[in-house]
């Protein structure tokens, strides 16, 4: 029986998966023992108790008595937001850099070879400290802060710019909520236009649906600036220093991206009387897409990853969150599940999509 190598295989497949069920059901019951001895509870009760600390900074409304859910939601919300703002300064900084790899300028060849060489070989953790070391010792206090344009004052403490505050009806929220599903309906089937329609028409019923809207400016009042946007210096630390880290790596992925392009495309492209910024964007561009988006894939999920380390400057993020949520629950494996399952939903989610546009892009053999 065990002569053929499909049964072979078969057998070996099934003895390591055996293998694998029994060492995980070893850890579950050592760790349940071992949690009884200790007459320590094992459960997800404790998240509905009110959390009783400070998250310093939240996009979302949180209060310290809200229970630990919620603490880890608006963490979860803080990666989100510095995990899509690195990716998107990092992606257009590193097309720039990439691009500028290549240029026959040699002072632009050069600084941005310098870029990347420095990115690509210091820590993340390092480049975050030493930017953060140098905020305080760079910058003015608040009462001499720089103000490089109008409404836009930077120091000590932080980053200020105007706001916009904007009031939606229930409708309008609603509409909000369902405009960005039907314009990806729309990109889905392109053949069909009813889509595209119709969240331009929830769109404009959302703008009708705008109960207010006010530009809030920043105002120095006393000790302090009141009003506008605030970006604190961790927040800033950690944007800044995740993007210059991931430009380098996604300015090579764009420099191979380009020169996979065959150069029979450029001399083709320039025979029709484009310019070399036209060629880019009109033809190189898109066919670099098709080679690059696995690679970029593996960089946005190292950028999900790297929100990790904005806990080495402070700033709230779902893995500080969740440390202070264990320290003050006593609930450790709960929390390292937690933490575990989060992580891997958030990326799996995101290589999904990145993969189905993957697909959308690639050529198909007929």
């Amino acid at each position: 029986m065990l002569r053929s190598t499909k049964s072979r295989a078969i057998a070996i497949q099934v003895l390591l998966v055996a293998a694998v069920l029994c060492f995980t059901g070893l850890i579950i019951l050592s760790t349940a023992e071992n949690l009884r001895a200790k007459n320590l509870p094992f459960g997800f009760d404790f998240l509905t108790m009110p959390s009783r600390f400070v998250i310093s900074e939240s996009l979302l409304i949180y209060r310290t008595q809200d229970p630990y859910y919620w603490a880890a939601i608006v963490g979860v919300a803080n990666t989100l937001f510095v995990s899509a703002l690195v990716a998107l300064l990092s992606t257009v900084c590193g097309l720039l850099v990439g691009v500028g790899r290549l240029s026959g300028n040699p002072l632009v060849a050069g600084s941005c070879r310098v870029w990347v060489e420095i990115a690509r070989n210091t820590p993340p953790i390092v480049l975050l400290i030493f930017l953060y070391s140098m905020w305080w010792q760079v910058l003015p206090p608040v009462n001499q802060a720089l103000n490089p344009a109008p409404g836009v004052y930077l120091s000590m403490r932080g980053l200020m710019t105007p706001g916009l505050a904007l009031g939606f009806s229930v409708t309008g929220l609603l509409c909000l909520a369902l405009a960005p599903a039907l314009a990806i309906a729309a990109i889905r089937w392109r053949t069909a236009r009813w889509p595209l329609l119709s969240a331009a028409a929830v769109a404009l019923l959302a703008a009708t649906q705008l109960t207010h809207a006010t530009i809030s400016w920043p105002i120095f009042k006393r000790s302090n600036f009141v009003g506008g946007f605030e970006l604190t210096p961790e927040l800033t630390t950690v944007v800044l220093g995740l993007t210059l880290y991931t430009t380098g790596f996604i300015a090579e992925i764009v420099r191979a991206g380009v020169q996979s392009v065959s150069r029979g495309q450029w001399e083709a492209a320039g025979s029709l009387g484009l310019r070399r910024g036209q060629i880019l964007r009109l033809v190189i561009i898109p066919q670099m897409l098709r080679a690059i988006m696995p690679s970029m894939t593996s960089q946005y999920i190292n950028v999900v990853k790297n929100s990790t380390l904005a806990i080495a400057v402070g700033y709230p993020d779902f893995l500080s969150v969740m440390g202070t949520v264990i320290n003050k629950s006593s609930h450790a494996i709960e929390g390292v599940m937690i933490i575990l399952g989060v992580y891997l939903a958030l990326n799996l989610t995101l290589s999904s999509l990145l993969n189905w546009y993957n697909r959308r892009i690639a050529l198909v053999e007929r």
